[in-house]
């Protein structure tokens, strides 16, 4: 791992911190006809909760939300009403989660000519409601020399292994195969942080997957196992819950009042109030 401060005893300077935020999630399961991330909480989409959370971190210095090309004005408006203290930037996003990490971080690259970031995160608006403190967490290990670091928490289920259905039809009980010790998994969440260099090399020796759902990778820290780097865990939180079901909404809007009694914030009901203040670019 690489030093703190230069040899001259002088602090080494603050690392830059980036993020793509993905956003083209379809919601199917929500039983949508809309992007996942324009569903309103307590007034708020998605999209907007999370940008505002990494915003709130006070490191993250720019952002690249990729979104469905058909919903690229909405994703906009979205984020313009979250009102951001930092530039930002909506892009239409790619086939599959992969490619469209692939295209935020060209976005990213474009944006800061001549100068790389450091670090780069990479999160999942579906998990709106990471805490800053998660986020500090990751930029702090990666700034320590660790240079792919994802969250991840402790699985308390027993977890079994399965194999196919016996039946024709493939619908029948599925065979316990053997029970995997769950000491040693972990959960994972995002923002997934990574050295500049790193996930950009990672990105492409990987391009080849990233055109299909089949064979595309479904995190980035896979990406930088599959080029021999190594990945490490720090603890995840409970906050950074993953907006799947209707479910996951209802405890989306006990984790949405928190937020927003933490920031001493009122925000109006519905989801029409998706144009306000700010927007690409302005801080």
């Amino acid at each position: 791992m690489s030093s703190d401060s230069p040899s001259d005893g002088r602090p080494a300077p603050r690392a830059r911190v980036v993020a793509v935020l993905t956003a083209a999630g379809s919601g199917s399961r929500l039983g949508l006809g809309y992007p996942k991330a324009l569903v309103a909480v307590l007034g708020r989409p998605l999209v907007a909760h999370a940008a505002r959370q990494l915003a709130r971190t006070e490191l993250v210095e720019r952002i690249v939300v990729t979104a469905p090309g058909s919903h690229l004005d909405e994703v906009r408006s979205a984020v313009a009403d979250a009102a951001i203290s930092v530039p930002w930037e909506v892009v239409a996003g790619g086939r599959t989660r992969q490619e469209s990490v692939g295209i935020g971080l060209a976005a990213l690259a474009a944006a800061c000519p001549g100068a790389a970031p450091d670090v780069v995160l990479v999160h999942d608006a579906a998990r709106p409601f990471a805490p800053p403190a998660l986020v500090a967490r990751i930029v702090d290990a990666v700034r320590q020399g660790y240079s792919a670091v994802i969250p991840g928490y402790a699985v308390t289920d027993t977890m079994k292994l399965v194999a196919p259905a016996l039946d024709a039809a493939g619908t029948g009980p599925e065979l316990v195969a053997g029970t995997a010790d769950r000491t040693s998994l972990r959960a994972v969440q995002t923002p997934q942080g990574f050295t500049w260099d790193l996930l950009v090399r990672a990105h492409a020796a990987g391009e080849e997957r990233a055109r299909s759902e089949e064979t595309a990778a479904t995190d980035d820290a896979s990406l930088v196992e599959a080029v021999g780097e190594t990945v490490w865990v720090v603890e995840g939180d409970v906050a950074a819950l993953k907006i799947t079901t209707p479910h996951d909404l209802a405890v989306a809007e006990l984790l949405a009042a928190q937020v927003l009694a933490d920031e001493d914030i009122l925000v109006g009901p519905g989801p029409s109030g998706l144009t306000g203040p700010g927007g690409p670019d302005t801080p």
